[in-house]
């Protein structure tokens, strides 16, 4: 462990470490080389290259560095760079990672011995930490947390299990080799020849509606792999993994790609990570945590749907995809795709930058794949019909359902689930709130007395504190409900529900209405004979800086699913920018105009920005110790508004952004994470969550 240039300790209560004691370990010399002086059975140290640098599993900022620690002679061969091993930190026992092995160590004093090798298996890779180092380093985090998140826990009956053949001598690829799917966009085939030139090249992509993105990526792996490299594919769900994972078995064949889920199980999930680490598979396409897999030779990395906010990784220090695969393709020298039906800001400021290309076809082929779209206000048209107006469709979309019904499924997006989220009065419209928590009430079913979804009290004797009237309506109607409404409105018809409880995989090309909200939609054998996209307001009148940007992609992630030239009916003011965007089907000039806005007046992607989530005094006591850079500015701190836990104590809790141009985004993590460390360094109890880049600034 070291110290400062003048001799100071950098690690308060370093001084409790228990002494090397001659008896266990020789005495070392300067620079952390053995001394002459053992005693009979004290360890030695290793002959070559005896210290080894140790990433310690502390996640305390002020701790944040690698260690030198001597390798037994015992253990020199099993010390390997990546192996998980066992080490003694201020008197306790720890786990670590071997970062490397030198000759002789900075440090001035003793060293200790390293306690053990848990396992000689090198599961951190040079590459990987270099990769790790640089997230901890832009997100203001520590080694530690983001370690965690890229390696996962040891399961070592799984690791001692014999090592299978390289994915090399799997099956033969069943892919033509041609440009394929990417034949109908003008730069698609130039992408391919510069993968398969071994290149690097990175785009933007925005694919086109109703055409099958799976094959179009795995074309473009499996391209990677012929030229000799790896490639790496992040998807949103076990949903898109599925249909990921038979695209690559079609393109690749059989043993040359793993899928990773959270939903495989320890064991599993390690056996094919272990696959990747030891080169036997040479593809791997996952869920947000396989953006850290270890694939080697990295040729292409690929984000499908970066808009989507399961991408943003809900622990510290909370990297998003987005920005970890570019790091990781940047470091690699390799190729970069970020896909998707719509476009983000944050793609958009990389195509700007000249960072990437965009990736879009003509105009022309845009129109033949396009659905329909019409926008109908969300009262201006209530249908005459009584069954559509107690469906609360206007007669546009019910008439639209009501034809496409001879042809085939109709989706109908709704944008919260549940009976009816919201409920108020119904004389004065006043919100119905609970009496204990002040939460909003809500209904499960048309004969349930109201709950509070904060704290789950029932509210069966509710009255209005307004006017006193004991009765409810609807504020916000939930995907259940609609399902009941529109099973009324269409008798006769199959009415299926997907939403988070119970999402349905696939869908038949039989006719039903399909009831589903936004991410939960099932993609339907021949596309879906039209979509009705209800409640508007609800996605648009959100108040977050990326409202529309979002709305626009759960639009046209679930207009996609409709066939070429199929009707979408949506239900929102014709005259917003998201809704045009959808009508027109350009997601990249609706982007370009967002970004332009966005820098007009300083807010990201146009800027960098930090969240400080803490009570008032502990946000107060970080913004003292914090060094900003030159012109950035604090705004706030405004109180956060937070669902209370029962019989939890209630801390009021503020939040503070701070703003500063793009160029000094890493000098505003540095100064954060140096004022982290002067909080732990002090031993300060409470903690300050800080978040780089949020998606969530409101």
């Amino acid at each position: 462990m070291t110290k400062d240039g003048g001799g100071t300790d950098l690690i308060p209560g370093l001084d409790e470490l228990p002494p090397t004691s001659p008896g266990k370990a020789e005495k070392p010399g300067k620079g952390g080389k053995p001394g002459k002086a053992r005693k009979k059975g004290a360890r030695r140290p290793a002959e070559a290259l005896p210290v080894a640098r140790i990433a310690v599993d502390m996640s305390l900022p002020h701790l944040d560095r690698p260690f030198d620690y001597l390798v037994p002679a015992e253990l020199d061969a099993k010390t390997v760079p990546g192996c998980r091993v066992r080490v003694r930190f201020a008197g306790q026992l720890v786990d670590g990672f071997v970062l490397e092995r030198v000759a002789e160590s900075e440090h001035e004093g003793k060293l200790l011995f390293l306690e053990r090798v848990t396992s000689s298996e090198a599961v951190l890779t040079p590459e990987v930490a270099a990769l790790i180092r640089e997230v901890a380093d832009r997100y203001a985090g520590t080694f530690a947390d983001v370690l965690r998140l890229a390696v996962p826990p040891r399961h070592a009956r799984v690791e001692a299990e014999p090592v299978v053949a390289s994915g090399d001598a799997g099956g033969e690829p069943s892919g033509t080799g041609g440009s394929g799917a990417w034949s109908d966009y003008p730069a698609g085939p130039s992408f391919l020849s510069a993968l398969a030139d071994g290149r690097a090249p990175r785009a933007v992509w925005t694919a086109l509606p109703g055409l099958d993105w799976t094959a179009a990526v795995a074309q473009a792996v499996a391209v990677t792999h012929r030229s000799g490299r790896g490639a790496l594919v992040v998807v949103a769900d076990g949903r898109d993994v599925a249909r990921m994972d038979t695209a690559l078995k079609a393109e690749l064949g059989e043993g040359v790609h793993v899928a990773l889920t959270a939903e495989l199980g320890p064991a599993e999930r390690y056996r094919r990570w272990l696959a990747v680490l030891r080169g036997t598979a040479r593809a791997v396409v996952g869920t947000r945590a396989a953006m850290f897999a270890p694939v080697a030779d990295l040729g292409l990395a690929v984000l499908w749907d970066d808009g989507d906010d399961v991408h943003a990784e809900p622990h510290a220090p909370y990297p998003h995809a987005r920005d970890v695969l570019a790091l990781r393709a940047h470091r690699a020298n390799a190729g970069a795709l970020i896909g998707g039906f719509t476009r983000t800001t944050d793609a958009t400021q990389l195509v700007e930058s000249g960072w990437a290309h965009s990736l879009t076809a003509d105009r022309e082929r845009v129109r033949t794949a396009m659905p329909r779209v019409r926008y109908v206000g969300e009262d201006a048209q209530l249908a005459r019909d009584a069954a559509a107006r107690s469906a609360r469709l206007p007669n546009v979309a019910f008439e639209a359902a009501r034809q496409a019904l001879g042809e085939g499924p109709v989706l109908v997006q709704v944008p919260r689930r549940g009976y009816v989220p919201a409920i108020a009065c119904g004389r004065c419209r006043t919100p119905a709130q609970c009496a204990a928590c002040q939460g909003p009430l809500s209904l499960s079913s048309s004969h349930a007395a109201p709950y509070c979804r904060w704290c789950g009290r029932i509210a069966g004797d509710w009255r209005c504190p307004e006017c006193g009237f004991v009765h409810v309506r609807a504020v916000v109607v939930g995907a259940k409900r609609t399902a009941e409404e529109l099973g009324r409105a269409f008798p006769g018809v199959p009415v299926r529900t997907s939403g988070r409880d119970s999402i349905l995989e696939r869908l038949g090309p039989e006719r039903a209405l399909v009831v589903s909200t936004p991410g939960a939609e099932p993609p339907a054998e021949g596309g879906y004979s039209a979509a009705l996209l209800l409640d508007g307001w609800v996605l648009l009148g959100r108040p977050d800086l990326r409202a529309g940007e979002e709305t626009l992609r759960r639009w046209m992630n679930a207009a996609s699913l409709v066939r070429p030239q199929g009707p979408v009916v949506v239900a929102a003011e014709g005259s917003l920018p998201p809704v045009q965007a959808l009508v027109r089907w350009d997601p990249v000039t609706y982007a370009e105009r967002e970004l332009a806005e966005r820098k007009e007046v300083g807010f990201p992607p146009a800027a960098r920005m930090a969240s400080l989530t803490a009570t008032p005094a502990a946000i107060r006591e970080l913004l003292a110790d914090a060094r900003l850079p030159d012109g950035a500015e604090v705004l706030g701190p405004v109180p956060v508004p937070s669902a209370p836990v029962p019989g939890a104590d209630v801390q009021e809790k503020e939040r503070a952004l701070i703003r500063v141009p793009r160029a000094a985004g890493h000098a505003l993590a540095r100064a954060l994470k140096e004022a982290q460390g002067v909080r732990s360094a002090r031993k300060t109890a409470e903690t300050v969550r800080v978040q780089i880049d949020p998606l969530e600034l409101i």
